[in-house]
């Protein structure tokens, strides 16, 4: 079995989102997904410190100090892109203007309730940032991660037990072994990586798994 690397998770993410929408990044993995949006698609990217029309990672050498998104990584503009002040970037977020934010995350649980901001242990530092304006905000929440800890626990989980950033905001997780839609009827497979059965899955991840993949039954 052989795990999507980060890249390819980035790439899948991209493949879902269409043309003409308004997206957020946040920081950490989901800013890859930037570099794998198809060129015949017109998504514009939005930076909560203020950016709107972010294009892929600058080159090598040709970084920008004043040009970085808010996890201030150096970023690039494209053509008609603009900056505007923090609040209205906060009104944007908040006034339902972003259609899909791709957020990282501690936890996600079944129901797509999501935690993201603190790990709740006591030398843990938080790290709160714009997920809780996005996470309610926008249209969809889509969550970017590695399915396991490096101690192999599941952050697909029955009940998030870190804090909660918001409630049943999550509609889909794209992982390094595979798809899943989470919600109000809880946790669906929609795609694994060749080699990873889903009852394999299901004992990994220890929570109800539907199968939602075309043409398998449920």
């Amino acid at each position: 079995m052989r795990k999507l690397s980060r890249q390819a998770i980035a790439e899948r993410v991209a493949r879902d989102i269409p043309d003409g929408a308004y997206v957020n990044l946040g920081i950490g993995l989901p800013t890859l997904v930037a570099n794998f949006l198809p060129q015949d698609r017109e998504v514009l990217l939005h930076s909560e410190n203020g950016l709107l029309g972010m294009g892929p990672a600058p080159s090598p050498g040709e970084e920008d100090p004043d040009l970085i998104n808010a996890g201030k990584q150096p970023v690039t503009l494209l053509t008609g892109g603009c900056f505007f002040h923090h609040a209205d970037s906060f009104a944007m977020m908040r006034g339902g203007h972003i259609d899909i934010c791709v957020l990282g995350a501690f936890q996600v649980a079944v129901n797509g309730d999501l935690a993201n901001w603190h790990t709740g242990e006591d030398d843990a530092i938080p790290a709160v940032g714009g997920a809780m304006d996005l996470a309610i905000g926008a249209k969809q929440t889509f969550v970017m991660m590695e399915l396991f800890t490096r101690q192999g626990v599941s952050k697909l989980v029955e009940a998030c037990t870190c804090p909660i950033t918001a409630p049943r905001c999550v509609s889909r997780i794209y992982t390094d072994v595979g798809v899943i839609a989470v919600g109000p009827c809880g946790a669906q497979v929609l795609e694994l990586i060749d080699g990873l059965s889903l009852d394999a899955l299901r004992q990994l991840v220890g929570v109800p798994l539907a199968d939602a993949r075309e043409g398998q039954a449920a």
